[in-house]
């Protein structure tokens, strides 16, 4: 199949979603005054752009959401990594895996906004540490899983010992950890949403949240679809990424 025809047929079921969307909201299956159709959505998206709200807000939410992800996905890999290769960071670090895994990080937003007030930081604290936990997991597992034989030819070919981990265990371990990131990408903005919704003052959270107590629920969805279409545009992004750095793979 031709990348012309691959393309729309693999967006076709967005765009069934959104005509079915239309349709009931037009013949009365959906209650327009708690689910605006999609013409009103988009009315209301074009709106708040006029006005410069959902540009602004929308600013301000990818300032807090690349922060917190970024920092996550740079200080898990070096913890994955570490962990990997030193039993004594291991131990260290292991316990605080597993006591912090089942826990709900949304259920932290208020000891971090406590500790760290309403600002940026409180909501980059949040994004952080939800991302973090999936890209020490999925570095960790990668690099303990490559394959041996590649650390013997290092060897054998005299590659110094401390070189071993970044020249042939993280490149040999990167597309697992490319997994653990795309898992916090997607994370890194329901926690975002999730951290401004609680408090603040700023933000596509906030904004979703002021939206829906003014009973503005036209502008309430073309919030929400702002946060859907950010995701998607980030998660695509990402692929694109994966791609250029594990073409080697091809």
């Amino acid at each position: 199949m031709s990348k012309a025809l691959r393309v729309p047929i693999f967006y076709l079921p967005i765009f069934v979603g959104l005509l079915m969307w239309e349709l009931a909201a037009r013949t009365g299956l959906l209650d327009p005054s708690i689910c605006p159709s999609l013409g009103a959505t988009l009315a209301a998206f074009a709106r708040l752009i006029d006005k410069g709200h959902l540009l602004e807000n929308a600013w301000i939410s990818l300032f807090r959401q690349s922060s917190g992800f970024f920092l996550a996905a740079s200080f898990g890999i070096l913890s994955g990594m570490l962990m990997a290769q030193s039993r004594w960071v291991f131990n260290v670090l292991e316990p605080l895996l597993r006591a912090t895994f089942p826990l709900p990080k949304s259920a932290l937003i208020p000891l971090f906004i406590l500790w760290l007030g309403i600002g940026d930081a409180a909501k980059v604290a949040a994004v952080f540490l939800g991302c973090l936990l999936p890209v020490v997991i999925s570095t960790y597992n990668a690099a303990r899983g490559v394959n041996k034989q590649l650390l013997w030819s290092a060897w054998s070919l005299g590659t110094a010992k401390w070189l071993i981990p970044w020249k042939i265990v993280f490149p040999a371990a990167l597309p697992e950890i490319m997994s653990g990131l795309r898992i916090a990408l997607a994370l890194s903005f329901t926690l975002m949403v999730s951290a401004e919704f609680l408090i603040g003052n700023r933000g596509l959270g906030t904004l979703i949240g002021t939206l829906g107590e003014d009973g503005d629920y036209p502008g309430m969805f073309a919030a929400v679809l702002a946060v859907t279409l950010l995701g998607f545009a980030a998660d695509r992004l990402f692929l694109w990424l994966n791609n250029r750095l594990l073409r080697w793979r091809d």
